[in-house]
């Protein structure tokens, strides 16, 4: 067998504590959830010579690192946004298909909320005003500000309506429902959308992701080393990625997300069509993203989204493509760059693990065989998609 042969499975995967932590540091977060994805996989530390890390530490990951006690000889910190997470995994995989690794164990954990709630820190209007966002901050383009004008275009141009975009929030709580390590699981409506605060034209405070705390861990491994783990192994098929723009006046189209160059690239890589996909895992800062992200991916045309969300066609429970089956940002939790935590959610459905919330194949009731992860950055700045599958 020569190196860039060896195929790459999520072996081991993990949450910390989420939701409200008011008692712990996004290093301790970190150590929890490395612990316990390594207990998961039921392999030894010793193993792991890969580690990604990103959003922490002067040094990120060298700090991260040396507080896990680990001393990787293969290391990542790439930092596009939300869509780090997907995009390490990517390089993870290559880099342990080729030899290069033979475990990476990718760390994520942040005290967003409670740093807020003890005046550690403010919440941020803006990433920062210097290099090519210099001539946007001046006119009030906010992170939110952004993908809220991005929403509008898409119901100027295709008819999207705002009770469209509110179902997105209504299913994903109807997800969280099931799920009790969900932040919120009170059901809400379209109209409880509709009445809330607005936070930026069109979007009311649900259509916009929870502020929470909270960690998570995956760890990928070659196969010879999956018939020491605990668990059944989760085969990485097919990854992409994509960079699409910083300024908002360099995104040629704001009805399509980097997502449709990344989706096209998992897809083709693994061998799969999106019809293919027994459920999705998809970055939902906001409803829109989710919407348009569907359409990116290919689960439905470009203009599409709106009336496919409709009808319950994202829940777990009768939905047609169950989407964000934890609740995902909207509903469960969402402590930052919240890529890696639909890693975890895949994952955990393809093994049959979602307890309430487990989704079913698409024949004869069975465990789900394909799942996909796509995660954006920034404000549609960048995209990585991960499809994932079990034997």
């Amino acid at each position: 067998m020569t190196p860039a042969s060896r195929k790459v499975a999520v072996v081991g995967v993990a949450l910390a504590d989420c939701g409200r932590v008011d008692d712990a540091t996004p290093y301790a977060l970190h150590a929890q959830a490395a612990r316990r994805a390594l207990a998961d996989a039921g392999l030894d530390r010793e193993v792991v010579d890969g580690f990604a890390s990103a959003g922490l530490g002067t040094l990120a990951p060298v700090e991260v690192a040396e507080y896990l006690g680990l001393r990787p000889t293969w290391v990542d910190s790439t930092s596009v946004g939300g869509s780090t997470w997907e995009v390490m995994a990517a390089h993870a995989a290559d880099a342990i298909a080729r030899g290069h690794a033979n475990a990476v164990l990718l760390v994520y954990g942040s005290t967003a909320r409670a740093d807020i709630r003890a005046g550690r820190r403010t919440g941020n209007l803006s990433f920062g005003a210097r290099g090519p966002l210099q001539f946007e901050v001046p006119y009030g383009h906010t992170l939110i500000a952004k993908y809220a004008m991005a929403a509008r275009r898409h119901m100027i141009e295709h008819g999207t309506t705002i009770e469209q975009l509110a179902e997105v929030a209504v299913q994903a709580r109807a997800n969280a429902a099931l799920n009790p390590e969900a932040m919120f699981r009170d059901p809400i409506t379209v109209d409880d959308v509709l009445a809330g605060p607005m936070i930026a034209d069109p979007f009311t405070k649900l259509h916009c992701c929870i502020r929470s705390d909270g960690g998570a861990a995956v760890l990928l491994a070659a196969e010879e080393f999956v018939r020491d783990c605990r668990t059944a192994p989760v085969w990485v098929l097919g990854t992409g990625e994509h960079v699409s723009h910083a300024a908002m006046s360099e995104w040629p189209d704001f009805t399509t997300g980097p997502a449709a160059v990344s989706g096209r690239l998992a897809f083709e890589r693994a061998g799969v069509r999106p019809e293919e996909i027994d459920f999705a895992e998809i970055y939902d800062a906001f409803t829109y993203m989710t919407l348009v992200t569907l359409e990116d991916l290919g689960f439905c045309g470009k203009g599409e989204g709106g009336a496919f969300v409709e009808k319950g066609r994202l829940l777990v429970r009768g939905g047609e493509l169950p989407v964000n089956t934890d609740g995902g940002g909207l509903s469960a939790q969402h402590p930052g760059m919240r890529g890696l935590f639909l890693l975890v959610e895949a994952v955990r459905q393809l093994r049959g693990e979602g307890g309430e919330r487990q989704v079913r194949g698409r024949r004869d009731g069975e465990l789900p065989r394909l799942g996909v992860a796509s995660a954006t950055g920034g404000w549609f700045c960048s995209s990585g998609t991960v499809v994932l599958g079990r034997d």
